[in-house]
């Protein structure tokens, strides 16, 4: 990473910069940054702040080690009661992932996602937000929401129909397959494909000639993009929001965490059939 100096530096994030463009990484490589509460707060913090600040006229969003995120961090993750769980993905939703995703949308500069790695639920909605996706051949794409019993999140309901068409949007939604970077490309879910050993390289030259343009171009650039085909997207999060703390307090939601954990096939309930009322009575 030559000629990115570190600015700032926490036990899960960490802000480099070179001249007016700066680079985010996830700094959680044991987890394959996993986005814990800690993560999500500080990297909502972390983009509010640079998305108001003028000397920043491009930023880089990439991770640590072998991944760009894993998504939420499951296995570090509380185990609340039911309602309580409902309630808490409804609140982290609110406060901490959604106003970090409406950043990246809103702040008038452009924002590359430099994957270089898996990008995974969560992890896959923040690449695909940004307004430039470039991942290595390695990479791979993944909403697993749904074998965990949940919903799209992270504004995925609406930015990758935007990027892919509600088709291909069905498909990664429903059947939670891998895929690969080279297959994202063809369906124009990123925007340029490197070799693994390129891909530093790449984003950097890119996020330089980026902070070195029109900002003020780029930033109406993003703004018509986002009246064109992300104008419902604050409405989406909220629905999101309101459909994901439904579905974190259902059975198919606890037993997929716990298939997860134990690493085996989860067996889902589905609707629950209503009682008769003979056996009722």
């Amino acid at each position: 990473m030559t000629g990115w100096n570190v600015v700032a530096e926490s036990d899960v994030l960490r802000v480099l910069r070179q001249g007016s463009a700066v680079r985010l990484e996830l700094c959680r490589p044991e987890s394959l940054n996993a986005l814990n509460d800690t993560l999500a707060i500080e990297l909502r913090d972390a983009l509010l702040r640079l998305g108001s600040d003028p000397s920043v006229r491009c930023l880089l969003l990439t991770g640590t080690g072998r991944a760009f995120s894993a998504g939420a961090d499951i296995k570090g993750g509380r185990r609340d009661s039911d309602g309580d769980r409902g309630d808490r993905t409804r609140r982290v939703l609110r406060e901490h992932i959604n106003p970090a995703i409406l950043a990246i949308r809103e702040m008038p500069k452009p924002v590359i996602a430099a994957v270089n790695g898996p990008a995974v639920g969560v992890g896959c909605s923040f690449a695909v937000a940004c307004d430039l996706v470039v991942a290595a051949e390695s990479a791979y794409f993944l909403l697993a929401f749904a074998n965990i019993g949940l919903v799209g999140d992270g504004g995925a309901t609406i930015t990758i129909p935007a990027r892919v068409g509600m088709g291909g949007a069905a498909l990664l939604g429903l059947l939670a397959e891998r895929l690969a970077a080279t297959d994202a490309l063809s369906w124009r879910l990123v925007d340029r494909v490197v070799p693994d050993a390129e891909l530093e390289a790449t984003v950097t030259r890119l996020a330089l000639k980026l902070a070195s343009g029109p900002t003020r171009a780029y930033a109406a650039t993003k703004r018509a993009l986002n009246a064109s085909c992300l104008a419902g997207l604050a409405d989406q999060l909220e629905l999101e929001a309101d459909l994901q703390g439904e579905l974190a307090g259902s059975g198919d939601h606890q037993e997929g965490v716990a298939a997860f954990r134990d690493k085996r096939q989860p067996m889902f309930r589905g609707f629950e059939a209503p009682q008769p009322a003979s056996a009722r009575s």
